[in-house]
């Protein structure tokens, strides 16, 4: 393949307006998350489907999930840009569809494409930045996409709640279409190595098991203890089959030419490590997300806006390390930085088992505050080794296999964790929760609640060990902060 420096692919894609194409493309995702929870009784008004309203947030999560290993494959396969193009137009398409749905069915599939749309914007997204940047520069542009994140945090319940109250809940979706255009338009800047003409293959088998068995396996994590019991036969039926279908995959693998997922990724020390810590950040993360906010109101009493704060000290506290990890891995290596991020996430978790019904609602953002600084320095870095270990040619894949495994850890932590609330539960009033846990009285959620403060903390001794599984020293780092887009893997030995 015909390649051309990062120096010329610098000077060629103009990368200020080809990163700030990446950071509007990846707002479009970072925002949708939090600027639909605040419309949802409008949504419910507008369409009913009571029933069916929290599949509008699964179906996306599950679609997201699942497409990200088979974009981040078709970006190496024929190049970022188409791959980007197609993933904000899906985006925007499915925007477009879900502003006009007609009924609550209507708008899960619709959901369902804008799903698809971002399980190939964000792998793309930060596989661009890999592309165009040095090693060295990378740190500060992951900042910059961290800050995307956090300050969609805060403005996606405000936008969501102004859009509801003054215009119409379907504005949460067409106020995308704006964003998207002129991200699509900045993309254009972007030069990508030339390709030659050649016949592509595509492993449609290796998709398809991998799809069918990803989404049951999440199904199943996703809805087990909700809609159907653990043990029950839909629930066995379910994991049953994802674990055919992904063992056949495995099958599949190993025999193709150009496999999807190709199975060197879990041959990989710094891949594995990496890989590991954050499936372990996307259980922890889910337990504050969805946890802190209702000990704010279930227990502290607090209102909405103070639970909001609370939990969004998480995302200023990420951005903050995420800015400058760069300048720490590159100087004590990707394995002293995450180990210094797993310490101080695990700090923040044992600050959780300081909070009791007598704690001022401030007190509650201090450990989400700690666990984000954390975080930041554990996620990019995870990600930019990931990347810095592999050849140009396989940065999709090793990207979007970092990201798939996020979203693993949050199905993970959204069944571990809504287990063993809804086992507490159990215990104090002698039935499950059989609405929403915040009708529950707070003598029933504090018990219940503090079990999830114990189980992060628990956790978090686990990202310390998966962590410390990266290679030593400065050896998952790529040495030469300015060597070219293929030259990056020289390096990256896994030792």
């Amino acid at each position: 393949m015909t390649t051309i420096s990062r120096k010329d692919i610098g000077l060629r894609s103009e990368r200020g307006p080809v990163l700030l194409s990446v950071m509007l493309s990846i707002a479009l995702v970072a925002i949708d998350s939090t600027i639909l929870a605040t419309a949802v009784p409008a949504i419910v008004d507008d369409l009913g489907g009571f029933d069916q309203f929290p599949w509008i947030f699964s179906v996306y999560v599950l679609a997201q999930a699942v497409t990200m290993p088979v974009f981040g494959k078709l970006s190496d396969t024929f190049g970022r840009k188409p791959v980007m193009r197609a993933g904000v137009g899906l985006f925007l398409v499915g925007s477009l569809l879900c502003g006009l749905a007609w009924d609550m069915t209507a708008l899960v599939v619709f959901r369902a494409l804008q799903g698809i749309g971002a399980g190939a914007v964000q792998p793309t997204g930060q596989t661009i930045m890999s592309d165009i940047y040095s090693v060295a520069e990378r740190a500060k542009a992951q900042g910059y996409v961290a800050s995307v994140w956090a300050a969609s945090s805060v403005l996606g319940p405000l936008t969501g709640g102004l859009f509801v109250d003054h215009l119409s809940w379907r504005w949460i979706f067409f106020v995308n279409l704006p964003v998207g255009l002129v991200a699509l338009l900045l993309l254009r800047r972007l030069a990508e190595p030339t390709r030659p003409r050649e016949r592509r293959r595509i492993d449609v088998a290796g998709t398809v098991l991998l799809t069918v068995g990803g989404v049951l396996f999440l199904l199943g994590l996703l809805e087990g203890g909700q809609s159907w019991a653990w043990a029950s036969p839909v629930s066995l039926a379910v994991f049953g089959a994802a674990a055919v279908l992904l063992a056949a995959f495995a099958y599949v693998e190993r025999r193709v030419a150009e496999p999807v997922l190709p199975l060197w990724v879990f041959g990989s020390r710094t891949l594995n490590a990496a890989n590991a810590s954050v499936l372990i950040v996307g259980v922890l993360m889910l337990s504050l997300t969805t946890y802190i906010p209702l000990y704010a109101q279930g227990v502290l009493g607090s209102s909405a806006l103070a639970g909001g704060l609370a939990l969004a000290a998480l995302t200023l506290g990420w951005p903050i390390t995420a800015s400058n990890a760069g300048r720490l891995y590159l100087r004590v290596g990707f394995r002293a930085t995450m180990l210094t991020g797993a310490v101080t996430a695990v700090a923040g978790a044992a600050l959780l088992l300081t909070i009791d019904a007598g704690s001022p609602v401030w007190w509650l953002a201090v450990p989400t505050f700690v666990v984000g600084l954390g975080f930041g320095l554990i996620a990019n870095p995870a990600i930019i080794s990931s990347q810095s270990a592999v050849g140009r040619d396989q940065r999709g894949v090793a990207t979007s296999a970092n990201l798939f495994a996020r979203s693993i850890g949050s199905a993970v932590g959204v069944a571990m964790f809504g287990a063993v609330v809804n086992g507490a539960v159990r215990d104090r009033i002698g039935a499950a929760p059989g609405g929403e846990l915040e009708g529950l009285p707070a003598g029933v959620l504090d018990p219940a609640l503090q079990l999830v403060f114990a189980g992060a903390a628990v956790v978090g001794v686990l990202l310390l060990l998966t962590t410390a599984l990266m290679p030593p020293g400065r050896d998952a780092q790529a040495p030469d902060a300015t060597a070219g887009p293929d030259q990056s893997a020289a390096g990256a030995t896994d030792r």
